[in-house]
């Protein structure tokens, strides 16, 4: 299928550093499959994942990606089973103590979206306190998606603009695909260059929906915890040799 890459040993790539992409979306799969691979519990995978996360996002913020959002706990993921979930947010109040330290050095702005409100109080507030202490940072701004879901964000943002239509601060005719995209979590920021997906699966799984139209999707079947600053190097090579004319057509000169 086009657009799945996988690299060989010992490939370097040369990147187009004027070309990094702003925004890059990461649905983080494969924990699971890559612990069962090894005959280990999910929760290990889920650990080893985190670890992934540590290297990503030191990565993107060296290579100069302004935006990262990352896909940690979708809308849907409420179903498994609750030591499952009980584990995961655990995890992320684990994680979030353990690398703000390196994060914060590192100028990482932490932030989230999704509905946060509906977390455990004690993964909410630990999400609020790590924004505060680092929203006035400079470099990577990281987005956790958590109890996250494309479609909910879609219909959130509707039911809010309808509210500024009743209170007489918007009217539909004045409302475009920009107005619009200031409704949604994250408000206005760039929409992704390029969403990657690793562990085999080649679908959005009710990510970013509306954000993504114009999106480069990059597939492997690489599970996550596998997943190396290497790899992404080449996501974002892949996609500076594609043609993006976001429905228009090439120009010469």
């Amino acid at each position: 299928m086009s657009g799945m890459k996988t690299n060989k040993p010992g490939q370097t790539v040369e990147l187009d550093m004027n070309r990094i992409p702003q925004h890059i979306g990461i649905i983080m799969d494969g924990n699971g499959r890559w612990a069962k691979a090894r005959m280990l519990p999910r929760s290990m995978g889920h650990k080893a994942g985190v670890e992934t996360i540590r290297s990503i996002v030191k990565e993107s913020n060296r290579l100069g990606v302004k935006y990262l959002t990352l896909y940690a706990f979708s809308t849907e993921n409420w179903k498994r089973p609750q030591t499952e979930v009980s584990f995961l947010m655990d995890l992320l109040v684990r994680y979030l103590k353990s690398e703000f330290k390196e994060l914060n050095e590192n100028n990482v702005i932490i932030d989230f979206i999704g509905d946060i409100e509906e977390l455990p109080k004690v993964c909410y507030d630990e999400l609020v306190s790590a924004h505060e202490r680092t929203k006035n940072n400079t470099g990577v701004h990281m987005y956790l998606a958590l109890n996250y879901g494309g479609q909910r964000e879609v219909i959130r943002a509707i039911k809010k603009a309808y509210k500024d239509v009743e209170a007489g601060n918007l009217t539909i005719e004045d409302l475009d695909e920009k107005g619009f995209s200031a409704y949604l979590y994250a408000g206005d920021i760039p929409e992704p260059d390029l969403i990657i997906r690793p562990s085999g699966e080649y679908r959005l799984s009710n990510f970013m929906l509306y954000q993504s139209a114009y999106a480069e999707f990059w597939f492997s079947d690489i599970f996550w915890p596998d997943f190396k600053p290497k790899d992404l190097r080449q996501a974002i090579f892949d996609i500076q040799q594609r043609d993006r004319r976001f429905g228009g057509v090439k120009t010469d000169g």
